[in-house]
């Protein structure tokens, strides 16, 4: 029964149904996931210490790159999954969840264990200094020395379940580390409390995303007659097809991620050449942004099960239908957000800190960062499309696009133009050019998938 209803989100639910099915509980995983930073950012702001601000801004980059891992075996072994599911191929289904399980495992130690080896170099490299060093090595130390297993684990679990269209199971697990981490975050963080600032911040995401991890492993362990998500070591295999199916859309997937911490880091450092309370202000406003860029990210993401099994299974149309519907409902979406960041730009710097010069600095940042917003979801939806489909060439084209050839040049170019503020608006020079792109593509890959499809009808 439970797999009937399984088949008949993907193949026979009205598409605004297997829609809202499968994105609203994954776009709340992804503000789950900025939620975390925000929390942080907000409960360090009420310090009114830009050097404790600056820490959580500077470590950013590392977190970020946690993605890389995330998308690697996530985003990957979901793909394989979801395709799998689509050709009623179930080993395949629960061999590449223990796959994406185990390597993400090793990957989070080993990523722990670089951290800690070459601690100082990449604190080097983050742009701190001799203000800034201290607050963030403490608040690196839970997140990233600590944090990177379960960190991991927490995102690629929802990945994991969320491939055979559990989506409202994947939400609740990551929503659970997020509710206890904004209770945790006060309390660690303030005088009134243990009083530890940036560190406390660090310490309330580590013990939450602990408890997410838990809640995945209760819920896999209660379902493992009913569901495919399947991490007993017997089932990991490491068959030619599985590995390279997982690797043609994650190693892409992950390389986007890590351009960009490349692309977040470069324009950190920039940033931190004009004084603490630029950092501040920038890592505020980026965190603003966050919330609706998490929202796009969401949907791309949410739909990629269904586009992934009407793929596999032949149902060309039904996948065109889907990525079209949520596209046209997300570039609304964001008009609104727009509008309401460039006019409420002070009011929602304000939100996290009072001090002037930092809300002076954030506004001019906010409203750069929230003009790139339509066009970059357009660029998601696009490379959601692409991943989904297996076609993780195109999606690596993108990411070297956006950051390599577009972002980080016009991150120097217009600082050089516009010192400091001119930073704000790169990203908004990039993403314009790579929407164009992206509605090209995916008019080609629609037009040729039509094209399969009335073949297949024929015959």
């Amino acid at each position: 029964m439970e797999q009937n209803a399984k088949t008949a989100l993907f193949e026979d639910y009205p598409i605004p149904k297997a829609v809202a099915s499968l994105t609203i509980p994954t776009i709340l995983s992804s503000l789950v996931m900025v939620i975390y930073n925000i929390a942080d950012t907000y409960f360090v702001g009420l310090l009114n210490d830009p050097i404790q601000n600056a820490a959580v801004t500077l470590a950013a980059p590392v977190l970020l790159a946690f993605n890389a891992v995330n998308n690697l075996f996530g985003v990957g072994s979901s793909s394989v999954m979801s395709r799998a599911l689509g050709r009623k191929d179930y080993d395949t289904v629960k061999q590449g969840s223990a796959f994406g399980f185990y390597c993400a495992l090793f990957s989070g130690i080993l990523f722990s264990l670089l951290c800690f080896t070459f601690e100082m170099p990449l604190l080097r490299l983050l742009g701190t200094d001799g203000t800034t060093l201290s607050a963030t090595r403490s608040y690196m130390r839970w997140t990233v020395l600590f944090g990177a297993v379960p960190s991991i684990l927490n995102v690629v679990f929802a990945y994991l379940v969320r491939a055979e269209g559990a989506s409202l199971h994947a939400s609740v697990g990551t929503m659970s580390g997020c509710l206890l981490n904004i209770i945790l975050d006060p309390f660690f963080i303030m005088p009134w409390g243990l009083n530890l600032g940036a560190a406390g911040a660090g310490l309330a995401t580590f013990l939450s995303n602990c408890a997410a991890c838990l809640y995945f492993l209760i819920l896999i362990f209660c379902r493992r007659k009913s569901t495919f998500v399947c991490i007993h070591p017997k089932m990991l295999v490491f068959r030619r097809d599985l590995v390279l199916g997982v690797c043609s859309v994650g190693i892409p997937a992950s390389i986007q991620n890590l351009l960009n911490v490349t692309g977040m880091t470069i324009l950190n450092n920039f940033t931190a050449g004009y004084g603490s309370d630029a950092v501040a202000a920038m890592g505020i406003a980026q965190k603003i942004q966050m919330v609706p860029m998490q929202i796009a990210l969401g949907g791309s993401q949410g739909i990629m099960p269904l586009v992934s099994y009407n793929y596999a299974s032949g149902n060309r149309k039904r996948m065109k239908d889907s990525v079209m519907f949520v596209t046209r409902f997300m570039l609304g979406f964001m008009a609104v957000v727009v509008l309401t960041g460039i006019f409420g730009a002070g009011t929602l710097i304000h939100l996290f800190i009072d001090n002037e010069n930092v809300i002076r600095h954030g506004i001019i940042f906010l409203r750069g960062l929230m003009l790139a917003l339509p066009f970059l979801c357009m660029d998601f939806m696009a490379v959601g499309v692409f991943q989904a489909i297996g076609s993780g060439k195109r999606a690596l084209i993108f990411a070297v696009l956006r950051k390599i050839v577009l972002e980080i040049p016009a991150i120097i170019l217009l600082n050089l133009i516009v010192p400091l503020y001119g930073m704000a608006f790169a990203q908004f020079v990039a993403e314009f050019v790579l929407a164009i792109a992206a509605v090209i593509m995916l008019n080609q890959i629609f037009q040729t998938k039509s094209l399969s499809s009335k073949r297949e009808s024929k015959n």
